[in-house]
């Protein structure tokens, strides 16, 4: 039986969630083969588009890896929206709000969110974020059981609160914790995921 490896990231802001890209395209950005040499046959397990940050686990286990991606594992972000959200606006995104996804029109399941009290204590993000000169902010908490293509950001639009900066901080019962952007951190225990 392989001895699987697994890890946890802080994936940067401007980073795509995979090692390498033969699109001509892509040939400037970034990649998660600059953090780093993982053993042979390492890949993510699930994604954060290019834009968004913070908790990325990696592994050799692609039985882990679907398993992760299709138990319907709570996953948390922070989210900085632009504007005050107002009360209704929570309670939509908590019941659900309707995105578009591949095209088609897609109702996003339940899911929680909370209105911060206070700024998470963040790393600062390599690119300036508008300050408050431009109008008010809020940070919020989204947890969700899936995760559709850029999904959070959908949500937070269909309520008029665009997503100004994403952070994952929480996959299951493994925590983003105090790691700072491009680090990582082995996981000896992978049941942690379950």
């Amino acid at each position: 039986m392989k001895d699987h490896k697994h890890f946890k990231i802080y994936k940067p802001y401007k980073m795509l969630s995979q090692f390498s890209s033969n699109a001509k395209k892509e040939q400037r950005k970034h990649f998660l083969s600059e953090l780093g040499t993982f053993p042979e046959g390492t890949m993510p397990i699930g994604r954060l588009d290019e834009k968004s940050e913070g908790l990325l686990l990696l592994t050799t286990d692609g039985k882990l890896s679907d398993h992760v991606n299709q138990s319907g594992i709570e996953k948390e972000y922070y989210a900085l929206v632009d504007g005050e959200i107002s009360a209704k606006a929570i309670q939509d995104l908590c019941n659900g709000v309707e995105i578009g996804f591949n095209g088609k029109k897609y109702q996003t399941k339940p899911c929680t969110v909370l209105k911060l009290k206070n700024t998470p204590i963040l790393p600062e993000r390599s690119q300036k974020i508008r300050d408050a000169r431009h109008g008010p902010t809020t940070w919020i908490s989204v947890t969700l059981t899936e995760g559709k293509f850029r999904q959070v950001r959908k949500m937070t639009s269909a309520v008029g609160c665009p997503t100004l900066r994403l952070v994952r901080v929480r996959i299951g019962n493994i925590t983003l914790d105090n790691l700072q952007p491009g680090a990582i951190l082995p996981i000896a225990n992978p049941n942690q995921l379950l």
